[in-house]
């Protein structure tokens, strides 16, 4: 497997809000984590990333162990994340803020090409290279989040609420892109609100609640659970 997170427990001061939580995600993989708000999702990803640290467990990428790396070098090994909300940097340009993503690379040929490679998936970030991000569309706003995240050229990414307040044709869009990326081979762990869209787009699926897994296993069995189909699909059959 690329990544295996071991039985991670996580705190907030004292709050655990991961008790003993376990995932795997292999190479060409898209695996999702659903449930409620306040289940631990986001957590999971910003431990694995190195945004927060674990308190108790293990997190594994490409054999080495990673809990205890910086963020920065949890990039350099290929390592990526969408952050809820995006995050850029509103007041500089398209085109800068997806030079930062590139900060941890040397290769100027390389990074061009994977610039060329982003306005491939995103035509429309072309059109808008100097204009301030802050000035983009919602929809715009989060495709130069994903932009920034592979410049990185990361093999694995982390995308945390990617449709999170899109209109529902961008939603679509955002899938569409989710599926050509991981197409291209890059391992993708979603987390999303959207369970329908996660379940469609993923391989496996996690559901969490309250800090734990509580259903794992290939999407198109979860989502036929009845559980599931009450807590997060409406009931539906």
């Amino acid at each position: 497997m690329l990544l295996r997170v071991n039985d991670i427990t996580v705190h907030y001061e004292k709050v655990a809000a991961l008790g003993g939580v376990h995932l795997a995600a292999g190479e060409g993989e898209i695996v999702s984590l659903i449930g409620a708000n306040g289940a631990g999702k986001s957590t999971c990803l910003r431990a694995i990333c190195g945004l927060k640290r674990i308190t108790e467990g293990e997190i594994w990428f490409n054999d080495q162990r990673i809990d205890k790396m910086r963020v920065h070098e949890v990039v350099k090994l290929g390592v990526s994340m969408v952050p809820e909300g995006r995050k850029l940097f509103s007041p500089l340009s398209v085109m800068k803020n997806l030079e930062m993503g590139g900060y941890c690379r040397n290769d100027k040929n390389g990074k061009k090409r994977t610039v060329a490679e982003i306005f491939g998936h995103f035509p429309v970030l072309k059109e808008r290279l100097k204009q301030t991000a802050g000035s983009l569309s919602g929809g715009e706003q989060q495709m130069l989040a994903i932009g920034r995240a592979l410049m990185s050229k990361p093999a694995l990414l982390l995308l945390d609420e990617p449709s999170l307040g899109l209109a529902p044709l961008m939603v679509e869009e955002i899938a569409r892109i989710v599926k050509a990326i991981n197409d291209k081979g890059v391992c993708i762990v979603l987390v999303e609100q959207n369970a329908a869209m996660a379940l469609s787009l993923s391989h496996r699926t996690y559901v969490l609640e309250l800090g734990k897994v509580v259903l794992e296993g290939r999407s198109e069995e979860v989502i036929s659970d009845q559980r599931v189909l009450e807590a997060y699909l409406g009931g539906k059959g």
